[in-house]
Order: structure tokens, then C-alpha cells, then sequence
């Protein structure tokens, strides 16, 4: 194979509105479980490591601050 390939210029496309319309409904639609799937993964992450923070504290001899609770009825 040869190295004497011309440079290529893509000048126009030429692709339907209602494809485009349609491809871009299609990515938002597959965008929201993607989107769900990301945020679990997040709290699921956040709450880890949140975890360890408070273990570490507690082993550490930080006090924790106090979580305060609603009155009862």
C-alpha cells in the first residue's frame, strides 16, 4: 500500500429534517435510564465513602455531630 492518498473534503450532507428529528428523540430517550443508572451509582458512592469518613472519625476520636430528631406527637 501506498502513502499517496488526496486529501478528502466532505462538502455537504445531505440527511432528511425528520431523520435528524428522529435520531435526536431517540437520544433523549436513551439518555433517562442512562441518567438513572447514574445517579444510583453516585449515591451508592457518596454513601460509601461517607460511611468510611464517619468510621475513621469515630475511630479517630472525633465526635460525630448530633443528628437532631423531630418531636414525637
Amino acid at each position: 500500500m501506498t502513502n499517496d492518498a488526496e486529501p478528502v473534503t466532505i462538502r455537504d450532507i445531505d440527511v432528511p429534517f425528520w431523520r435528524i428529528v428522529t435520531i435526536l428523540i431517540k437520544w433523549s430517550v436513551a439518555a433517562i435510564p442512562a441518567a438513572i443508572i447514574v445517579a444510583i451509582l453516585y449515591v451508592l458512592i457518596l454513601g460509601i465513602l461517607g460511611g468510611l469518613l464517619a468510621g475513621i472519625m469515630e475511630l479517630a476520636g472525633i465526635p460525630l455531630p448530633e443528628v437532631p430528631m423531630p418531636p414525637a406527637q
